[in-house]
């Protein structure tokens, strides 16, 4: 079976659930992220942080929606999409955030590391 870090594990579990939320048409793909989870025992340890990663990723999703509409209506001027662009880029390191708390909290020994020229993530 293929394996993944348990904190992307968890990652995609919340982007699966958000996609299920708006759309629901992926029962199945969070069905299989949600069984994997189920083997570790965990969601009560980081049920907390489950819900702040699911409401990053809502923000993520809404922006980036927002933002190809945007693009494909024509409907803001170029500096709009590049803040736009940012702000996305300023959530994801609120993510990768949560994934490392996570990440420490279950002893999982893989961290998301980012490069950002204002910053990095570890």
């Amino acid at each position: 079976m293929f394996k993944l870090a348990l904190i992307e594990l968890v990652d995609r579990y919340c982007i699966a659930k958000v996609k299920f939320d708006i759309l629901g048409n992926n029962i199945d793909e969070l069905n299989f992220y949600r069984e994997q989870l189920d083997t570790f025992n965990i969601s009560d340890d980081i049920e907390e942080d489950l819900k702040e990663l699911t409401t990053i990723h809502r923000r993520i999703w809404d922006m980036e929606d927002d933002f190809k509409k945007c693009v494909v209506e024509l409907k803001y001027p170029m500096d709009e999409i590049g803040r736009r662009a940012i702000a996305i880029r300023d959530i994801n390191i609120d993510r990768y955030a949560i994934k490392n708390k996570i990440a420490e909290k279950l002893n999982d020994p893989i961290r998301e590391k980012k490069r950002y020229h204002t910053q990095v993530i570890n």
